[in-house]
């Protein structure tokens, strides 16, 4: 998994890490923190199946909704 997102264009970082930081901002959860890593993971699984967009991520991040 981190060899997929260290090969990622930097464009794609961005996406991901804009669409991450909104997910944890919306909800008070620290990036570094578990929940928040988990959602960094579950938001490059979901990059890579098609949601190549901020709001895109977010709509699927929110679909996949951890508790």
């Amino acid at each position: 998994m981190v060899a997929d997102a260290l090969s990622m264009q930097s464009d794609d970082v961005d996406v991901l890490a804009g669409a991450v930081y909104a997910w944890c901002a919306e909800r008070n959860i620290k990036l570094c923190s578990q929940q928040g890593l988990s959602v960094a993971n579950m938001a490059i699984d979901l990059y890579h199946a098609g949601h190549q967009t901020q709001d895109d991520l977010l709509v699927a991040l929110h679909a996949s909704e951890i508790h």
